[in-house]
Order: C-alpha cells, then structure tokens, then sequence
C-alpha cells in the first residue's frame, strides 16, 4: 500500500501545503458557522428557508474538513482527486446552505467564487474551467427550482449570470496567474538544482586538485580545506572551523605576519609534520575588506624539478666548454708527466713531484666526468617500484662490489609492500652514492643501517640510510649538499650534490634528517605515489 501512496505522490511538498491551507480555509469557514449554530447567534438570513438544513450542511462540511485533512497529511488519494474532491463537495454544501438562506441574497456567492479560485490555483489545465462551470450549474439549477418549484420567491437570473461570469473569469484568472506561477517555481527549481551541482562540482574540483587550498574566516578558522592540503600539512580528522594556530603553527605565524603587512604575499615554509618545502600563496576572496583569507599551498619539487631541468641544460653547456677547454690541456700535462716519469735522468727528488702532478690531473679529470655525468644524464622517467626487493637486490650489489659480508648493511622496513615512484636507475645511484659516504666514516656492525617506513599523515613513504660514524661538524652542516664542497682531500665534493638533484628531479627530497656523535641519518622523502600515478592518468 505504501508504495502506492510513493508512486501516486508526484507533487511537490509546496502544492501539498497549500491544499493543506486551502482545507484549513474550508474548516474555519465551517467551525464558525456551527460555532454560530449552538451558540444561537446564526445571524440573518443565514437557514432563514431551512435552519435545519443550513445546520445539517455546515456539521457535514466540519466534519469532512477534518476526514480530507487526514487525507492531506496521508498524501492519499493522489493529490489531483483530492483537489478535485474538496472543490466539488465545497460547491455542493455551499450551494445546499444558500438555498437554506434565501438564495442568492444570502451572500454565499462570494463564497463559491473563493472555492473556484482556490480550485483553479490549486490544480493545473482545464478543470479550472469545469469548477466553474459545475458552481455555475448549481446557481442555476438553484434559480430554477425556486421558479417551478417555489412559488413564495422570485428567481434572479440576472444576478446568476454575473454570477457565472464571475465564477468563469475567476477560474480562467486563477488558472493564469497558478500556471506563471508554477512555471517560476519550476525556474527557481531548476535554478536551486544547476546551483547545487555547479556547487558539487566545484567542492570536487577543489578537493580534486594538486595545489592545496585553504579557505579562512576573519578569525583565522579553517572553513575549507582540501584533501591536497591537508596531505601537504599532514592534517587529519575534520578540521572544519578550528582555528589554523591549532592545526598549523607555522602557517599561522605567516599569516599574522601578512595581516600586519600583505605586500609580501608568497611565503617558503616546511611543513613540521610532512617534512616537504611549500610555497604558501596568500590573498583575500574580497579585496579591500578583512573578511576571508585564501591559501594556496604548493609542493615545490616540482618546480624545483623544472628548474633542475634548465639547471642541467646550462650545466651541459657548461661542460662541453670545461670539456673542450680543459681536458685537451690537462691531456698534455698527464703525458708530460709520463715522459718525465720515464727519464733516465729523472732526478730522486723530482718523482714525488711528479707523483703530485699525475695524482691533481687524474682528480681533475674525474672532476670533469662527474659534471659531464650530471649534464649528460637522460631525463627521469619515474616509475612504481617494489621497494624491499629493489633495496634487497642493491645490498647485494653493493657488498659485493666493496667486498663485504653480507650482515655489513641491515634492512627492516614498516611494511614489506611498500611502493615507491621514481627512476629505478638513478635511485640505485643515490644509494650508491649514500652508502659509500657511510661507509668511510661507519664503524660497527652493522655498518650500515638501512630503515624503509611510510607517513601515513602525507601518504609518503621514506627511506632512512644510518651510519655509525662520527657525525657531521655543526659549522658545516649547511654546506653539505653545495657542488664541490667536501672534508675528503680526496673527493671530488659531488656525491651528495647529485643524490640531492637526482631525487628532485623525481620529486623526491633529501636531507640530512639526524646528526650526532655516534653517527648520522640522511633521509629520503619519496613523492606520493598515487598523485603521480593520477598525474600520468590526467597526462
């Protein structure tokens, strides 16, 4: 049964409401003249020809007001027959109480002129028309039975024809005027729907971009926030109306600052929680007042991988020069060296000079080869990989290469399914490079340590790579990753230089995460793994 009243229920809420005022109309129209009835006050000429039946009609009318109201509130029958029904029983039991009050002199006819323009605003198409018509036949029929039937009164049918034109011009008014009507609901309708989808589609859009976006009051409370910033701050939870000092310490401190003086409106911080660097881009939604603040938050590797590309193009021709201009030079200078070394009539004191020469052009030359490794090297091309086997199979490379046992390098990771995004080959060449830093300073076993895990906060997984060494010099902490800079006489001062650029042109970051006496911890920030994979998707 239920189904059927869902199905029979096609009107909206707003035509159910109005039929509901319409029958609250009828009812009070009826409870006052049965109120007027037991009281005794039933004013003239109201039951004058019938007071028993005036009395009959208004106690049937109350009575079925409050049977179609609990119909109303049922939503059954279907709402055109209900309509339909109420008009027409108020047209008979108007039309029986003014045949009770002396006819037309009586007044009812303003009455039967409401309920038709109630009918006619209250349904859609031609029934309007039958209302009227019906309410019309009634006043007729009425005039005419009292000229065959009762001799004592005189008919009206002047009165009944101005009547009926008034009961028609009503109907078609009332008609007009509920058709624009319901058009502009419909408009209005239509216009709320468009409204609420552009809106959906712009929350999707929002939560479904890169760049993170914050949206705050003049209060500083969070009223919008993207899944993008929330990942790049490391937010969790819902954050809706909490204040961003809560949630975001260092953002605040921005912010505070820009509100005293926003003509800077571009801002470096590091995320405390998710370990990136962002670039936070501050305005206001409505220029020139202090209400609503924007907050666009960038991940800047890559851009920092945009310009590591055009870095690159310059270091390449940078050393195709170094290569022309220097190495013909440095040629000639080794095989002079190899002459002299060969000289029967090389003085003792002068081999260790020459000693000291072959040793400076072989580091320069090596020199050479890693800035021409660095310009010459092919662009990354990212792609999944299974991490514990990668890391397994690079341990087994590298010990054996530096001929060590197999417990030299230990592994433990969070998570034996862990994925990364990157190149497999220059991934392999960060290692590589990180280990052999570790292993001239390490000391125990293991030497090194090497600790996989993931943030679940930023949905990025990390690589730790320990040692057990000494540590790093606090005063030359900040130079570490500079080109040429190194403590080794030895080196070349590119190792951690080109681990640190290989890892941005990946959108990845290195940095020295822990550093004391008893050894260091350089880690290893991977990007998000499904943002790369969403970018090769929307690419």
């Amino acid at each position: 049964m239920f189904n059927t009243l869902s199905a029979q229920n096609t009107h909206s809420d707003a035509s159910w409401k109005a039929l509901g005022y319409f029958n609250l109309y009828r009812f009070l129209i009826a409870f006052l003249f049965v109120a007027l009835i037991w009281i005794g006050q039933l004013p003239d000429p109201l039951g004058i020809s019938s007071a028993r039946l005036f009395s009959l009609s208004a106690h049937v009318d109350l009575l079925f007001s409050i049977v179609f109201g609990f119909f109303i509130n049922l939503k059954y029958p279907r709402y055109t027959l209900q309509v339909a029904g109420q008009v027409l029983f108020d047209i008979c039991v108007l039309s029986l109480m003014m045949y009770a009050s002396s006819g037309l002199n009586s007044g009812f006819g303003m009455l039967l002129v409401i309920t038709v323009a109630g009918g006619s605003i209250l349904t859609a198409g031609r029934i309007a028309i039958f209302f009227a018509a019906i309410a019309t036949i009634f006043v007729f029929s009425q005039e005419l039975y009292v000229k065959l039937v009762l001799e004592y009164s005189t008919p009206n049918y002047t009165h009944v024809a101005f009547l009926g034109i008034t009961f028609f011009l009503t109907a078609i008014l009332g008609h007009v005027l509920a058709r624009r009507v319901r058009e502009t609901e419909a408009l209005a309708n239509q216009r709320a729907s468009d409204l609420e989808s552009l809106s959906r589609l712009n929350e999707h859009i929002v939560q479904r971009m890169q760049s993170g976006i914050i949206v705050l009051d003049e209060e500083l409370r969070v009223r919008l926030a993207n899944a993008s910033a929330c990942r790049h701050l490391g937010l969790a939870g819902d954050v809706h109306s909490r204040p961003i000092a809560e949630i975001a310490p260092v953002l605040s401190s921005i912010l505070r600052k820009w509100m005293i003086d926003d003509n800077q409106r571009n801002f470096i911080i590091k995320s405390g929680t998710s370990g990136i660097d962002l670039q936070v881009s501050v305005t206001r939604l409505n220029p020139g007042t202090r209400s609503g603040i924007l907050v666009f938050l960038e991940d800047i590797a890559p851009m920092r991988q945009r310009a590591q590309q055009m870095k690159l193009a310059s270091l390449g021709r940078l050393a195709a020069s170094i290569a022309h201009e220097v190495r013909n030079p440095l040629g000639a200078i080794c095989h002079a060296g190899q002459l002299l070394s060969e000289s029967e009539t090389l003085v003792q004191e002068d081999t260790r000079l020459i000693q000291i020469i072959m040793e400076h052009s072989q580091r320069v030359n090596a020199i050479i080869e890693n800035v021409q490794k660095i310009s010459r090297r092919e662009p990354s091309t990212p792609a999944q990989i299974e991490f514990k086997p990668h890391l397994e199979k690079f341990i087994r490379n590298f010990t054996e290469h530096q001929q060590l046992p197999a417990t030299a390098i230990s592994l433990d990771m969070e998570a034996d399914d862990t994925l990364v995004y990157m190149d497999e080959g220059q991934l392999y060449q960060v290692l590589w490079n990180l280990c052999e830093n570790a292993l001239r300073y390490s000391v125990g076993q293991p030497l090194i340590e090497l600790w996989g895990g993931f943030r679940a906060d930023t949905q990025r997984p990390f690589l730790d790579i320990i040692d057990h060494g000494p540590g790093i010099p606090e005063d030359i902490v900040d130079n570490l990753f500079e080109p040429f800079f190194t403590t080794n006489p030895q080196g070349s001062g590119l190792g951690l230089y080109i681990a640190r650029e290989l890892c941005e042109a990946n959108e990845a970051s290195l940095n020295l995460h822990a550093n004391s006496s008893s050894g260091c911890c350089f880690r290893i920030y991977f990007s998000h793994i499904q943002k790369q994979l969403n970018k090769v998707i929307t690419i």
